[in-house]
């Protein structure tokens, strides 16, 4: 009923009242009324406890992220609660789910965004990334914005999709509230800074909210769990099977792990997060090899906290060892002034390509220097945890969870060195001992939604893990549509992974065909995009009649290789420049039918 339609005897309100509230919303259009309803409906449900707007109450502060494994997510969630205490009106977005043309409409925007792999952006960003640093994009001269970027400085093109997008919002007109942070792996302590900045930068900027709004985006806390990556569960280490042959040339591990009574739950593509602690015989060796004494004091920043550790078990549980990052080459290098070491970190492929087959202990090993404990420590980095595809689905092995590890290991120095995770998960842990676990949501890696829709799985190597979980939750779901995987490793006989798991489903029907790889069985090394060029035009059918593009596993070579293949088939079979068959692609990628995990 319109006010205008309203009387006394149907309102509760006095003449006089009515007359006002009538005065009040005369001329407004029907969003500002709206806006007015849902104003009055939240003080009806108790006292404005904030100051009154002190400019457009409507006003919006919005944040986008660009999340390829959960970090830049997780930092966002926590960038709006903070905001939303703060009295703000938040919308929180995945860049993915965002419609890039409203930029022109915002006037507050923090991004915070993450760099895939050398340089590119995170899946869920692609499109947006494009937009923005196109001819479309739309001058910004009422924006004000912040970006926090978060990457790895063990790659070249650290933090790049940050920078990006903060270089060019800055060249389409819009001005910084605060400074682009670029955050290395450790980057709790960065990004808790740069929240409570632009927050109270905000805070003097925006109107405040003074209702209950829930902010957009966030699930209610009642939905989420307890258990995450800063509180993860201690769950039951329950088996670790090697599933690769005795003759093979790696080491592949089956793992399971009981989650008890945590309620944790994952979906078919998610990861779980795995902390770990560093092998005692080594951190042995390098407190060894400095000259300190285990017992030595060394202060470390906890939760930003400065709390105090023997150096042993600073090493043991707070620190990465096995992980070589280029920083701490240039700082060894320094102390030691080896000249070799030098030239290493000076030149940054070299630096890359010496950091990832040599640990702490070996560029150590390589030049002596006088430093003192508290000194090295402060120059590693904290551990951070590993995250592995899950290689089971909840329906079919309920309390546990599953996973496919394939073991690092490699000669340096006349010793073999093992990887932190890798080796805690395969060698160091015993059955019933406690392992830290937590979930990390990939709403970027999901089944389709009808059980009708037909895969194409690509998954060689350990990639195989998310699609064993997708052939169970296929199967405990009755799915009717069809099934394609293609699978490759080194050999038949050594490398088969789950390889009677695969027989199976294919005799009862579940898996409709399968492809395999086996580079090393032949003198010409044959691998996963052969098999898919060998099948162009079934594959290109399987696509025109709506199946669903799944890869999993590297994602500098493979990966590649298998998105040019399909690019090629795709202009093929469908009779399509290569400028068209990268549109099909686009468009398979912004319909959710071209999905990757990739590490």
């Amino acid at each position: 009923m319109a006010l205008n339609n309203l009387s006394a005897l149907t309102s509760p309100l006095s003449e006089s009242q009515l007359a006002q509230l009538q005065q009040a919303t005369a001329g407004l259009d029907a969003v500002q009324t709206a806006w007015v309803s849902g104003y009055l409906a939240g003080v009806s449900q108790g006292p404005v406890t904030a100051a009154a707007p002190t400019q457009s109450a409507g006003q919006t502060l919005t944040i986008l992220y660009a999340s390829q494994t959960g970090n830049a997510k997780g930092v966002a969630s926590q960038l709006a609660e903070s905001a939303k205490a703060a009295g703000l009106n938040v919308v929180l977005k995945n860049t993915a789910d965002y419609k890039a043309k409203a930029l022109k409409n915002e006037t507050h925007l923090l991004i915070v965004a993450s760099t895939n792999g050398e340089g590119e952006a995170p899946d869920d960003a692609i499109e947006f990334h494009e937009f923005l640093l196109g001819k479309k994009a739309p001058k910004l001269p009422e924006l004000k914005y912040s970006v926090l970027a978060l990457g790895d400085s063990s790659y070249e093109f650290f933090c790049q999709t940050g920078k990006d997008f903060d270089e060019r919002l800055k060249a389409l007109g819009a001005s910084q509230l605060a400074p682009r942070v670029d955050c290395d792996v450790d980057y709790e302590t960065e990004s808790e800074a740069w929240i409570s900045s632009v927050v109270t930068t905000l805070k003097g900027e925006m109107a405040q909210v003074t209702t209950s709004v829930p902010v957009a985006g966030i699930a209610a806390p009642s939905t989420a769990s307890q258990y995450s990556k800063q509180n993860p569960y201690a769950a039951e280490f329950a088996l670790s099977q090697k599933i690769t042959g005795r003759d093979s040339a790696k080491d592949v591990r089956h793992i399971e792990i009981d989650l008890g009574e945590s309620g944790l739950t994952y979906q078919t593509g998610d990861a779980l997060g795995v902390w770990f602690e560093n092998d005692e015989a080594l951190v042995d060796e390098l407190i060894a090899e400095l000259g300190y004494s285990a017992d030595d004091k060394i202060s470390l920043s906890i939760s930003g906290e400065d709390t105090e550790f023997s150096v042993k078990e600073a090493l043991l549980t707070q620190l990465e060892i096995t992980q070589t990052a280029p920083s701490f080459i240039e700082f060894w290098a320094e102390k030691s002034g080896d000249d070799k070491l030098k030239a290493i970190a000076n030149d940054k492929n070299a630096a890359r390509e010496f950091s990832g087959n040599h640990q702490i202990i070996d560029v150590v090993n390589q030049a002596k220097a006088d430093v003192d404990a508290q000194t090295f420590v402060d120059a590693l980095r904290k551990i951070t945890p590993r995250l592995y595809s899950i290689a089971s689905a909840q329906a079919e092995v309920e309390e546990e969870v599953h996973l496919t590890v394939g073991v690092v290991s490699y000669d340096a120095n006349d010793k073999t060195r093992t990887g932190g995770a890798s080796g805690f998960l395969s060698n160091r842990l015993e059955e019933s001992q406690k392992v830290r676990v937590f979930v990390e949501h990939n709403d970027n890696f999901r089944l389709p939604a009808s059980d009708d829709t037909p895969v194409i799985m690509i998954g060689p190597g350990t990639g195989v893990a998310p699609f064993r979980a997708f052939m169970q939750e296929r199967e405990a779901r009755d799915a009717t549509g069809d099934n394609w995987m293609f699978f490759g490793d080194q050999t038949f006989t050594q490398d088969f992974l789950y390889q009677v798991e695969w027989q199976n489903y294919l005799k009862s029907g579940l898996l409709t065909k399968m492809d395999v790889a086996f580079s090393r069985d032949q003198a010409e090394k044959i691998y996963v995009q052969d098999r898919l060029k060998e099948n162009a035009s079934e594959v290109f059918a399987w696509l025109e009649r709506g199946a669903h593009l799944y890869i999993c596993g590297d994602a500098n070579r493979m990966a590649k290789d298998v998105h040019q293949t399909m690019l090629d088939i795709i202009a093929e079979h469908g009779k399509l420049s290569t400028e068209q068959a990268e549109d099909y692609l686009k468009s398979l990628r912004s319909n959710k039918r071209y999905q990757k995990d990739v590490y």
